[in-house]
């Protein structure tokens, strides 16, 4: 079943119920990093985003710093959708540590197309290699 379907615009999830659906340690793992090393909170939202068949469609949960955004995570069953900003001043410095990155992240980063403001990287977190590779750059964002 499709998380939106689960959880519709009018039955907002708790976050209990999002991490229940996720059902994966990385999506605990991040939460946990972003909290503890970027100090920040979470923040739940919907999206009734039609691409790419309803993907990005329903509750996601957004993280922000000083008014820029970090990452939104989309739920999915058994894993989860991270799309990630990163902003033209950024860039240089993303694609430094894009080098030490994973194939897989190597390979997004090259394919997804830049537009005047940077790059949308959207992530399909299924490994712990993954992970590692969004929470470097999650401390370029953060400027931690």
């Amino acid at each position: 079943m499709q998380w939106f379907e689960v959880f519709d615009k009018e039955n907002k999830p708790t976050e209990e119920q999002i991490k229940e659906f996720v059902n994966m340690k990385l999506w605990l793992d991040l939460e946990s990093f972003l909290q503890q090393e970027c100090k920040i909170k979470s923040k739940i939202a919907h999206s009734g985003c039609a691409m790419d068949g309803g993907l990005w469609k329903g509750w996601n949960v957004k993280y922000a710093k000083s008014g820029k955004a970090l990452c939104t995570l989309y739920p999915k069953q058994g894993y989860f959708l991270l799309l990630m900003p990163i902003g033209a001043s950024d860039m240089s410095e993303a694609e430094m540590i894009i080098a030490t990155c994973s194939e897989y992240t190597q390979n997004l980063f090259n394919k997804t197309k830049a537009g005047k403001t940077g790059k949308s990287l959207a992530f399909d977190v299924k490994s712990e290699e993954v992970l590692d590779d969004i929470k470097k750059l999650l401390l370029i964002r953060a400027k931690i």
